[in-house]
This record gives structure tokens, sequence and C-alpha cells, in this order.
């Protein structure tokens, strides 16, 4: 119907999580558009990571739903979900370390995003270079400096050819001018017309590229909405006093 509005890429439902009489995620909607960055942060033990697993499948909701593409895989298991285009990036980047790291992102390609044998190469290749890591192609994964892993880390969700990239607090541990040399990379992966919902607890970084915050407090939504408007919220700043944001 003209005029309607797209349906959204992801779409979460009314998600639950509960670990005993712990409620880490709870009541969770939320919607993310195709294209979109969303940043997401929050406290420790907010339920950030737990929100994670319940998209990319490493859990299960105990209640709601989590629709992709207007498909409900709430029950699918993250490989299959890979296969459908969600792609995630660890916080600890563990790659494959007696493997170069074309191989790295060959594997991923190939298994991951169970791509053909010339697709395959294509994806490994575009991601090596968008990672800025063609002079590293041939050197061992298990070599690299932190930067150069959480690099790796992210090329090889996107050698998947996702739709939609979850990233998982990839600026911890590193420096200033680091942190700044990820974001560019965000950026840039934002800039081919991935989604990206990115969790991390250095707010800045996140500040520089997402569109929209969401900002949970004890497993539920605590603001979103435009990035600047939302740190600078009373309630958001009440959550994070006595933490440099």
């Amino acid at each position: 119907m003209n005029g309607a509005a797209a349906a959204p890429l992801l779409d979460l439902r009314g998600l639950h999580k509960r670990y005993g009489a712990l409620r880490v995620v709870d009541d969770v909607s939320l919607a993310v558009s195709a294209g979109e960055t969303l940043g997401i942060i929050g406290p420790n033990g907010a339920g950030k990571t737990t929100l994670f697993n319940l998209i990319g499948g490493d859990v299960v909701a105990d209640e709601g739903h989590v629709i992709f593409r207007g498909e409900d895989v709430t029950r699918l298991r993250p490989h299959a979900r890979c296969r459908r285009g969600i792609g995630r990036a660890y916080q600890v980047a563990l790659p494959f370390g007696g493997l170069t790291v074309f191989e790295n992102l060959l594997a991923a390609a190939t298994f991951g995003g169970k791509l053909r044998r010339r697709e395959a190469e294509r994806a490994a290749v575009d991601a090596l270079l968008l990672a800025e890591l063609g002079p590293k192609a041939n050197r061992l994964a298990g070599s690299l400096t932190l930067l150069d892993r959480k690099r790796l880390e992210m090329a090889r969700a996107l050698a998947t050819n996702p739709e939609l990239l979850l990233l998982d607090e990839i600026a911890g541990g590193l420096t200033e001018h680091e942190a700044h040399e990820v974001v560019a990379m965000v950026r840039a992966i934002g800039g081919r017309g991935v989604a990206i919902v990115w969790i991390e607890h250095v707010v800045h970084a996140v500040l520089a590229v997402a569109t929209r915050l969401f900002v949970l407090s004890d497993g539920r939504e605590l603001a979103q909405g435009d990035p600047h408007d939302v740190i600078a919220s009373d309630a958001v700043r009440r959550v994070y006093l006595g933490l440099e944001a």
C-alpha cells in the first residue's frame, strides 16, 4: 500500500529471559530498520549481552519473539540465523590462531555465510580490504595485535554477508586512537547499507556513529531516541552517575 511504513529488518517483541528469580531481560521490545546504526548502552549487569545472545541465538527467550526479515527466528540456532543474514562480532576476539587472516575470512564466508567457493573468496577479499588487513592476509591470526584481532573479528562477521551486524563491545581494551580506527571501520560498514546494532561501554565511540541510542537498565528499556538527546536526559545521567560518558 502506498505510504505504508516499511517493515523493520529486526523486530524484538516482548523478550524475557530469566535465570532463576533474576530477570536479566524484562519485556524488551525493539525494532531496527534496514541500514540503521543502533547503539545500545547501559551499566554492567543491565542485560545488554543477554539481549545480544537472544538476537543471535546463543540463548533462547523464555517469552517473546525475535523476528528477522519477517520470519520468526526465535527458536533457530545461531548458525541458522547467521545464514539468514545476522552476523556477530564478539567482545573477546577468538580467531583460528593457526590459520592465516585470509583463511579465517574464507572459513567465515564458506561455513558461516554458506557461500559457494567463488562467492566466498570474493566475500573474504572484500572483508579483508574493508578491514585494512590486506598486508597481513597471510599472517597467522594468532600473531595479530589486539586492534587487528578486533578488525578481524568484525571482518569475519562481515564475510558471512550479513544484513544485520551485531557488535559486542568491540572498542573494549583499545586506546583512544585505536577506538577511533574501529569507529572508522564501523562507519564504513554502515555506509554499505548493513544495519548495525552495537553494544558498548565506550559511549563516545557509539555516539560517533549511532543514528539512534537505546538504553537498558536492570533488563528493561530506560530510554531511546536521538543519541545526544538520550545521553543528556536526566534518567540516563542518573544511571551513569560516577561513570565517564
